[in-house]
């Protein structure tokens, strides 16, 4: 049932009805349940004219609603792996299997990479003599933003680095040494990206 309250005093009551385009009100909608006994109308639930949404129950739903974030296997293969994210993967954990040397790109100069970003773990850690990179592909100009931080042994203050278009995970980069990059701006031909690292040994940008 429909229930539409005017501005007057008059109050409609309508059967099922079926609309095969949106339905507007200016002065919001109102689900009520009616007394058998009192003919009385109780408000359920109410979305305003602004769209602010209120129940005095609790609201069900057909499908189970989810949080979790995209993981990315590609780098946790045992294998030397040489491949590039894209901007649809914006958001994901990026796992990092560092027996041999990684490559990871990062996405191609594109206006649409401002405000990407992705997290970097290391699932296995690198081997000595092995690094893991990962690239801003589009050298002329891009950079990375760079705060690298030791995550154990002798206490250290961050290092605070924009000198290249390359941030590594160095040989023997322990298990658990993590990485963000985000996007801060991109014209299409110069990225910037942010990276904030903590790892042992501690991570460079160059």
């Amino acid at each position: 049932m429909v229930r539409l309250t005017l501005a007057t005093t008059g109050v409609f009551n309508m059967a099922n009805t079926t609309f095969s385009g949106p339905v507007r009100s200016e002065g919001g909608f109102i689900g009520v349940t009616k007394s058998e006994t009192t003919g009385a109308f109780t408000d359920n639930i109410t979305i305003s004219s602004t769209g602010a949404l209120s129940s005095t129950t609790t609201i069900a739903t057909s499908s189970t609603l989810t949080a979790r974030r995209p993981v990315i296997t590609t780098w946790e293969a045992a294998g030397a792996i040489t491949a590039a994210l894209t901007i649809a993967q914006s958001g994901s954990i990026v796992n990092i299997h560092g027996t041999l040397d990684n490559v990871i790109n990062i996405p191609a100069a594109s206006s649409a990479n401002t405000g990407a970003y992705f997290d970097f773990v290391v699932t296995t850690a690198v081997a000595s003599g092995k690094t893991t990179t990962i690239v801003i592909p589009t050298a002329t100009g891009s950079t990375f933003l760079g705060q690298t931080q030791l995550a154990a042994g002798t206490a250290a203050n961050p290092v605070i680095t924009n000198s290249g278009d390359t941030f590594t995970f160095v040989a023997n980069t322990g298990i658990g040494g993590r990485c963000r990059i985000e996007c801060v701006t991109d014209d299409g031909t110069k990225q910037i990206w942010t990276s904030s690292s903590a790892s042992t040994p501690v991570a460079t940008v160059g």
